[in-house]
């Protein structure tokens, strides 16, 4: 499982508690030292069965300066993935990754469904 994660945020510093508190084991990764690449958000974004935008930090700042909400609705599939892979504060965070389980962001009740469900099989 890789847990991709920026120390200083607070949903990802919540989200790493959950995992420790729950004994997952984990490869702690930081997405602003080790950006994903195209290639993995690719293959992240087609198991995932997720909305392309979900994996768009929409609250960050870059995000923000970069105008993207007006942008991205013009932009084709490729264009956004490599778009992500430029930054790593562009994109959402954190990010689970197992096998063919991607999730984005922190939310307790989908984590404790999906991966504990995954865990327990």
């Amino acid at each position: 499982m890789i847990f991709l994660q920026y120390p200083k945020c607070t949903t990802c510093k919540k989200a790493k508690k959950w995992l420790d508190d729950h004994k997952i084991t984990y490869e702690d990764r930081n997405i602003k030292e080790m950006n994903p690449s195209a290639e993995e958000l690719k293959e992240w974004y087609s198991k995932s069965g997720l909305d392309i935008k979900k994996f768009f930090n929409t609250s960050g700042n870059l995000y923000k300066d970069m105008h993207l909400k007006d942008k991205l609705p013009d932009m084709q599939l490729e264009e956004k993935l490599t778009l992500l892979a430029t930054d790593g504060m562009l994109v959402k965070r954190p990010i689970i990754v197992d096998g063919d389980l991607v999730l984005t962001g922190f939310k307790e009740s989908e984590w404790e469904e999906r991966i504990l469900g995954k865990l327990s099989e």
